[in-house]
């Protein structure tokens, strides 16, 4: 599955890893696991990882980006990981390089690269590169399976969700053949202190439904502001305080910020993706993001997805 990737790996001594904006736990893990995995097994070569800030995840290890002169794109590969949209792209250098390819697991969007890996059947990007890992015979270190493994955790929902699979199972036992800190890998993701709990409670009380029991939360700049934590900790941090309510299928978080409304669209059972592709976003069948100009354009996806939970009652 991946022999042109590897063809092109082998070619190029300066290697360049790209992955999305505002990164989560499978963007990072993924970009991470496979610095390491490649600067392990072809120690000849220069490889980085570039892109905005680890935000939430700055506690994997080296988790911040590498300053990468202009200059190596001229001789370079890029590798484009866990993105499905080009304009998602942390740092449009990778335009620049020499020879660029993908590996990538959202449902398809566009075509980014001459050669590309794209398997939505798979719960992470983590999870492709494992099975790199694995079908060319690479040896892992472990911060590699460590990252890659976050990573599987992160976007599997601690291998909950509908994506996860015997081959999930698999390629996570490959990786624990490593010696890393499974306990350090789930406090660092999901240990909350009195404040976050706290928070998560406030959270609760702001959910709202709209006539088909489409769940939302809708917060202000003004108030994003008062409560004084990151974006991501309310945008992403919160859209699951409404993933267990009963009767309650689909679910969305608005998140007012300075560039526009973050979109944080989950389900249970429908398909919410083509949504978030109408309003210039994208994802995963029940797992989707999307950020609009307006409150005007938010309340319209409300009622799309308003909508689309009717149809199926």
């Amino acid at each position: 599955m991946f022999e042109k990737i590897m063809e092109l790996i082998r070619s190029y001594n300066t290697i360049i890893i790209h992955r999305h904006k505002n990164p989560d736990g499978d963007a990072l893990g993924s970009q991470i696991g496979l610095k390491h995995l490649l600067m392990h097994n072809f120690p000849e070569k220069k490889v980085y990882a570039v892109g905005d800030e680890a935000g939430r995840f700055d506690f994997m290890d080296d988790s911040v980006m590498d300053v990468v002169d202009d200059s190596e794109y001229e001789s370079a590969l890029a590798i484009v990981l866990d993105t499905s949209a080009s304009h998602l792209i942390s740092d449009e250098r990778y335009k620049t390089a020499a020879a660029l390819c993908r590996i990538d697991h959202h449902l398809f969007c566009e075509t980014i690269a001459p050669a590309e890996v794209v398997d939505s059947s798979a719960e992470s990007c983590c999870s492709l590169i494992t099975a790199l890992a694995m079908e060319q015979n690479l040896s892992l270190t472990p911060v590699a399976a460590k990252s890659l493994y976050t990573g599987m955790v992160t976007d599997s929902g601690r291998f909950r969700y509908d994506s996860t699979s015997e081959k999930t199972f698999l390629r996570a036992a490959h990786l624990l053949r490593n010696a890393f800190d499974l306990n350090e890998v789930y406090q660092n993701l999901y240990a909350a202190d009195f404040e976050q709990a706290r928070l998560r409670a406030q959270f609760v009380l702001k959910i709202q439904f709209t006539p088909n029991r489409v769940g939302y939360i809708y917060t202000t700049q003004e108030e994003l502001q008062a409560l004084n934590v990151s974006t991501f900790s309310i945008s992403r941090g919160m859209v699951n305080t409404m993933a267990d309510i009963k009767g309650v299928n689909i679910w969305v978080n608005f998140t007012e910020t300075e560039n526009g409304i973050l979109c944080e669209l989950r389900s249970s059972k429908q398909n919410i993706n083509p949504i978030a592709v109408k309003y210039g976003g994208g994802g995963h069948m029940k797992a989707s993001g999307a950020t609009v100009n307006n409150k005007e354009e938010a309340m319209q996806m409300l009622h799309d997805l308003d909508k689309l939970a009717g149809e199926n009652t």
